[in-house]
């Protein structure tokens, strides 16, 4: 059988030798059951009494071997004859018989998952977390966690802090993978407080001393994940930093397939948090006998740490691999100096004439990437080094690689006006101009108008000729377009083609390779997977109808919140508590250019109480909760928000005094007209406009005006997908032709009921209006207050539950300058706009206004207010469950207190 024969016909004979006493013997007979129990199912039946009967054997070996081989016996047939025998397994008081049992449970899910749950197994395999044994634990932990990840919607592995402390009691005495198994399942926990996530630090701390690598990284994995809800200040924060770098660096003295692993992981952690690995930069120096692939990820974590403390030896280092004889090692070398003079701009000009030297050996390769990183350097810090320029002209003849002929041709067209023979070294790449890599040819058609804007005398031959060879004897798409587009620049406005082409271009920036936040913060969920080997989620490598869940690193605590940057801080909740208030971009690129510019379809009429296009309720468990039910019991005052002042006194009923009432119905303010398409760029139509909200209705207020020398006809509007769902109610109506010289004006109603699709800014509106000559593009920026709707007043019981349930986080503070009004000027004048006040009072001489709002997809966004008599600054603190909409809402307090 073990060498490919197939005994399958023997198959009765081995089953009556189960009966044997021998243990060697059995084990044989065990083995070829599982091998060919599934090519004979009928006959495995056979063996159904050995099995009941050897899982009561006194020897505790053979009654595991037994229901581990029950486990593995894999025929529908015989599972449900295999429970009985299954459930003694699991309460046997041998803790060897217990263990295997735990996983045999796994297995057996696997087959027949509804028997499983339906014969209880599921609530024994969680007591066995209470188990006296720490290897029965690990095992029940393995084989829960198993079943979780083929059900990511059941929650078995209910974790408390007081199964976490038996967990945490039994990883000291476990095997290496049972600690595995355990730490993995710590990782998934969250923990409730700061407190208790440095208490589970504390006690994980010492298996990073452990011999196996697979509990280190798991280890360092629930102490990156904890790491997030302790506060940079303590003092145990910098010892646990200490603590992570010694056995990362005892990770790199493995053989060479460890170090890979522990170094990939290593790139996701220095990304992560740099200042754990900043100290140890000689354990990443190359070793002569390294393999190519330790090699290049070691270098790439050189670049990560370098600073401008360890500046001076990492170029040392580098100079010495771009000496090498790897061709790929000293590649990623030379590039990785052009990186330190991106990354450290100290070190630059110490970068520049290392590079200068590497090109002097004129070996081919490494004057190649020495010239595509100089472009680099040279986008970074513009008019700095252009002195080398000639030196690179030198070396113009070796160039034989697409990228690094593409960098020489860019760097020479950019400075074209230094280098005297610019037009001859351009031509000569244009003789072979039809032999040239896509990437050359379109970066010599750039290159080369370039020169024509900056010498237009000298070089209109150069010119013409690489327009006509880019267009008309080109068949590549992207090349023809871009000669097109030059060409008709060139013929028709010269000013503008400067301007385009000459554009100032934006610095790069100095890590353009690391990993994109939330995806990191995913990776660090997955440290000692192949996920952190591959740096890609699960999601993008497994198949299979297991269901991937998408793991996030907790929220970080309050006091440590303040040393994190917005950019960084990690998403407020876990993804799956919360869905996203708009959709993001993605790739769902919104696309103008290909709209179809007929009458826009219009929605039902605007319904401002409802909570429109599927957009979330953002207070939790839906108003009516809050609002409260048969059972609603009020908020007692703890509930009242820490910020809103300690002065409040005993009672909350005085804090409440106004009355209620919906708004006035009276229109919120109008901003006045801005030109939002001039005529030159519409080929005489000029459109001004602005946004109004009357009494529940948002219209676009439009004039169009003819400086055309021709009569306009058949108009037409359209809107692109945006943050709040803006679109046209009905088509735009231009009665009459639009003759030279005329303006009309057109209020267009609009709904938010179009297609929704995050945008940056948050407000951002792309327009498309086509009429009898052209279609033309616009965007313009939308005031947030069209969109606060007139039923936007809170209770007041649930203003203080909802402030209260909104986490600390997401409060943003403003300050609104130069405002001479007083509180009830500032309140009347925000209630025209549909801002609520919903209570006002008055703390140590300050006016404290309590206010909210909701918008029209249902977001609330609750304020308050600080007016101190006779100052015109004023504090706004806003609170909302969707932080990115609290900027756009104090811009729109600041026009209308001001206008």
């Amino acid at each position: 059988m073990t060498v490919g024969k197939d005994v399958s016909a023997l198959f009765p004979d081995v089953v009556n030798c189960m009966q044997t006493d021998n243990l060697e013997l059995k084990k044989l007979v065990y083995l070829y059951l599982m091998n060919y129990a599934k090519s004979q199912p009928d006959m495995a039946i056979m063996a159904v009494n050995t099995f009941v009967k050897d899982c009561e054997d006194p020897n505790p070996l053979i009654r595991a071997l037994a229901v581990r081989t029950m486990g593995c016996i894999r025929v529908d047939k015989i599972t449900e004859y295999l429970c009985e025998p299954l459930r003694k397994c699991l309460k046997d008081e041998d803790p060897y018989v217990r263990k295997t049992a735990a996983v045999c449970v796994a297995k057996l899910h696997d087959i027949n998952a509804q028997l499983v749950e339906d014969q209880g197994f599921l609530d024994t395999l969680k007591d066995l977390i209470s188990d006296s044994n720490p290897m029965v634990v690990a095992n029940a932990v393995a084989a829960l966690s198993e079943i979780a990840e083929s059900h990511p919607s059941s929650n078995l592995l209910d974790l408390n802090p007081q199964s976490i402390n038996k967990l945490l009691t039994a990883l000291n005495e476990c095997t290496e993978w049972g600690q595995i198994f355990i730490l993995d399942c710590l990782a998934n926990y969250t923990p409730k407080d700061d407190r208790e996530a440095q208490s589970i630090c504390e006690r994980v701390t010492p298996r990073l001393s452990h011999a196996n690598s697979a509990v280190v990284l798991s280890a360092v994995k629930v102490l990156m994940k904890f790491m997030e809800m302790l506060s940079k200040d303590l003092d145990y924060y910098g010892t646990l930093l200490k603590k992570l770098a010694p056995p990362l660096v005892t990770l790199l003295s493995a053989e060479p397939e460890l170090q890979y692993v522990a170094l990939r992981n290593i790139n996701l952690i220095v990304q992560k948090r740099p200042e754990i690995l900043k100290h140890e930069m000689k354990v990443f120096f190359v070793k002569y006998n390294d393999p190519i692939y330790v090699k290049l990820e070691k270098l790439d974590i050189m670049i990560r740490l370098a600073s401008q403390a360890n500046i001076a030896q990492v170029l040392a280092e580098l100079k010495e691999y771009a000496t090498e004889v790897d061709v790929d090692f000293v590649r990623k070398a030379v590039r990785a100096i052009g990186r330190c003079a991106i990354k450290v701009e100290q070190s630059a000009e110490r970068c520049v004439s290392t590079l200068l030297d590497l090109i002097q050996t004129k070996v081919n390769y490494v004057v190649q990437e020495a010239i595509v990183v100089i472009k680099d350097i040279f986008r970074k810090y513009p008019n700095k080094y252009e002195s080398v320029i000639a030196t690179l002209c030198e070396n113009l003849d070796s160039l034989d690689e697409p990228e690094a002929r593409a960098a020489m041709i860019w760097i020479v067209g950019e400075y074209a006006e230094r280098i005297d023979n610019a037009d001859e070294l351009l031509e000569s790449f244009l003789e072979g101009f039809h032999d040239e890599s896509t990437q050359v040819q379109l970066q010599l058609l750039t290159a080369i108008v370039k020169l024509f804007l900056k010498k237009p005398t000298e070089t209109q031959e150069l010119v013409q000729q690489v327009l006509s060879l880019a267009t008309q004897d080109s068949d590549n798409p992207d090349l023809r377009d871009r000669g097109y587009i030059y060409w008709r620049l060139l013929s028709t406005d010269p000013v503008a083609a400067k301007e385009v082409v000459l554009a100032e271009k934006p610095l790069i920036s100095e890590e353009t390779d690391l990993i994109e936040p939330t995806l990191l913060d995913e990776l660090i969920c997955y440290i000692g997977t192949l996920a952190s080997v591959y740096h890609k989620p699960p999601s993008a490598f497994v198949e299979g109808g297991r269901g991937v869940v998408h793991k996030s690193l907790p929220p970080r605590t309050a006091s440590s919140e303040s040393t994190e940057s917005p950019e960084t801080a990690p998403a407020g909740a876990p993804s799956g508590e919360q869905p996203d208030v708009i959709p993001t971009q993605g790739d769902l690129l919104g696309d103008l250019l290909n709209l179809d510019l007929g009458p826009p379809v219009s929605g039902p009429p605007l319904a401002t109480s409802s909570v429109q296009m599927g957009a979330v309720d953002l207070l939790g468990g839906g108003l009516d909760s809050l609002i409260g039910g048969p059972n609603f019991v009020a908020p007692p005052a703890a509930t009242v928000p820490a910020n809103l002042g300690a002065s409040m006194g005993s009672g909350l009923s005085d804090l409440f005094d106004l009355t209620s009432g919906v708004g006035t119905l009276s229109g919120s303010y109008v901003a006045p007209k801005a030109v939002w398409l001039p005529a030159m760029k519409a080929k005489g139509l000029e459109i001004s406009g602005t946004f109004t909200r009357q009494v529940g209705s948002i219209s676009m207020d439009l004039q169009l005006t003819n400086k055309a020398l021709q009569v306009m006809t058949d108009f037409a509007i359209q809107f692109n997908r945006n943050s709040f769902g803006l679109a046209p109610a009905a088509p735009l109506q231009v009665h009459a032709p639009l003759s030279p010289n005329q303006t009309v004006e057109i209020s267009l109603p609009l709904n938010t009921v179009g297609s929704v699709m995050k945008m940056e800014p948050l407000n951002n509106l792309q327009v498309a209006v086509k009429n009898n000559i052209d279609v033309f593009y616009f965007s313009t920026l939308y005031p947030l207050h069209i969109l606060f709707v007139e039923d936007g007043k809170m209770d007041r019981q649930m203003f203080l539950a909802t402030w209260k349930d909104i986490p600390n986080e997401n409060e943003a503070q403003f300050q609104i300058r130069d405002c001479p009004l007083n509180a009830e000027a500032v309140s009347s004048r925000l209630q025209s706009s549909n801002i609520f006040t919903v209570a006002k009072r008055n703390v140590e001489g300050q006016d404290m206004l309590y206010q909210s709002l909701k918008l029209t997809n249902g977001i609330w966004v609750l304020a308050e207010l600080r007016i101190q008599p006779g100052n015109p600054s004023f504090t706004l603190s806003l609170k909302c469950r969707a932080p990115e909409v609290s900027q756009h809402v104090y811009q729109a307090y600041e026009t209308i207190l001001k206008n």
